[in-house]
C-alpha cells in the first residue's frame, strides 16, 4: 500500500511545470542603505525594469524579498524624472525615505541618474519628490530628499497603558516630551524614552498598542521610540508590525516627521535643527545614521530634508 501510494504521489507530478524559459525574468539591484559599509543599513531591492506587472504581483514580490521595502521604477508620468512605486512586505506606501535614498544611488549606478547632476525628481503617491545630490571621485556620494511639511497629530495623554504595552515602567516615558503622531507623507507614533537602555528594552505588545492608538483617535501606527541620551541627536528603534515589518533598521519617513517633532517641541534649537542624526538598527545589528535638516522656528517649519548615503552590494534575477 505504501509502495502505491508513493507511485500514485509520483504520477500526479509528472506533467506540464514551470520551467525557467516560460518565465519572466526581472533584475534588481541590493543596496544597503542610510550607511557607509556594506552589510549595515537598511536592505533594499530596486527593481528598475518591472514591465507592467500587476499591483498584487508587485506586493508578492515584495513579500519574497523580505526587506523592510522594494521599489519599482517606471517612466514619469508628471514631469518628474521617473515614477516610483514602494512596497513592504505587506502594503504599498505613498513615499519613504530609505527606498528613495537607496533608488537614488541605484539609478546613479544604472547610469540612469548621469554624474554630476544636482537634482532628480521622483513622482511618489505623495507627489512630486526632489532629491539633491552630492558627488566625489568616485560617484554619488550623498542624497538629500525633500519630504512634505509636518501634520502634527494626536498624543496619547494615558501613559501607564503606553508604558505597558511597550514592556516599560512608566518612568522610562521621558516626563516632558509627549508622545504623539507626525506625519511628512506616512504618520508615526512618536514615543520619547529616558535612555537608550529603555529604547533596546522595548518588547512590543502589538494588541495593548492598537488600544491605545484607539484611545488616541487612530488606527493602527508604526511606532518610533528613541531618546536624545548619547552623542548623536537620537537614538531610536521603528517597530511596525501592522506594515509587516517587525523592526526596520533605518526610516527615512520617519526621520522628516522625527527632526519636525524634535524642533517643535524643542528639544533642539533651530540651529541644532538643520544638522541632526539619528543612529537607528543598532539593535538589530544593522547600524545606520539618517542625517535630519529641519528649517524654520517650532511653530512655523519651512522645510524638511532627510538624506545620507547607500552601498550597492549586489545585482540578481527574480524569475516570476
Amino acid at each position: 500500500m505504501r509502495i502505491e501510494r508513493a507511485a500514485i504521489d509520483n504520477q500526479r507530478s509528472v506533467g506540464p511545470q514551470p520551467t525557467i524559459r516560460n518565465r519572466e525574468s526581472l533584475r534588481y539591484l541590493h543596496l544597503d542603505v542610510f550607511t557607509s559599509r556594506p552589510f549595515e543599513g537598511n536592505q533594499l531591492a530596486v527593481f528598475p525594469e518591472p514591465g507592467d506587472l500587476p499591483a498584487e504581483t508587485l506586493q508578492a514580490i515584495a513579500k519574497e524579498m523580505a526587506f523592510s521595502e522594494t521599489t519599482f521604477i517606471y517612466p514619469a508620468e508628471k514631469g518628474g524624472d521617473v515614477k516610483m512605486r514602494i512596497f513592504t512586505p505587506g502594503e504599498e506606501l505613498p513615499m519613504a525615505g530609505h527606498p528613495t535614498i537607496g533608488s537614488t544611488f541605484a539609478l546613479a549606478a544604472e547610469g540612469t541618474i548621469v554624474r554630476g547632476r544636482e537634482q532628480f525628481v521622483f513622482e511618489l503617491g505623495v507627489g512630486p519628490t526632489p532629491v539633491s545630490l552630492e558627488w566625489d571621485a568616485r560617484g554619488l556620494s550623498f542624497a538629500w530628499m525633500t519630504q512634505p511639511l509636518p501634520t502634527f497629530g494626536p498624543t496619547i495623554v494615558d501613559r501607564a497603558p503606553l508604558a505597558a504595552a511597550i514592556g516599560l515602567e512608566d518612568t522610562s516615558l521621558a516626563p516632558d516630551r509627549p508622545a504623539q503622531v507626525v506625519s511628512c507623507g506616512v504618520p508615526f507614533l512618536f514615543v520619547p524614552l529616558t535612555t537608550r537602555a529603555a529604547v533596546d528594552a522595548v518588547a512590543f505588545d502589538r494588541r495593548a498598542m492598537v488600544r491605545c492608538c484607539a484611545a488616541a483617535g487612530t488606527g493602527e501606527l508604526p511606532v518610533f521610540f528613541f531618546t536624545t541620551e548619547g552623542p548623536e541627536t537620537v537614538y531610536s528603534r521603528m517597530l511596525a508590525p501592522g506594515f509587516g515589518v517587525a523592526e526596520d533598521p533605518a526610516t527615512g519617513g520617519a526621520s522628516g516627521p522625527l527632526g519636525a517633532y524634535l524642533l517643535r517641541h524643542r528639544v533642539v534649537s533651530p540651529e541644532e535643527a538643520r544638522e541632526m542624526v539619528s543612529l537607528q538598527g543598532v539593535a538589530m545589528g544593522r547600524p545606520s545614521r539618517i542625517h535630519i535638516a529641519i528649517d524654520g522656528e517650532p511653530d512655523r517649519i519651512t522645510r524638511v530634508r532627510v538624506g545620507g548615503r547607500s552601498v550597492l552590494v549586489g545585482r540578481g534575477e527574480l524569475m516570476i
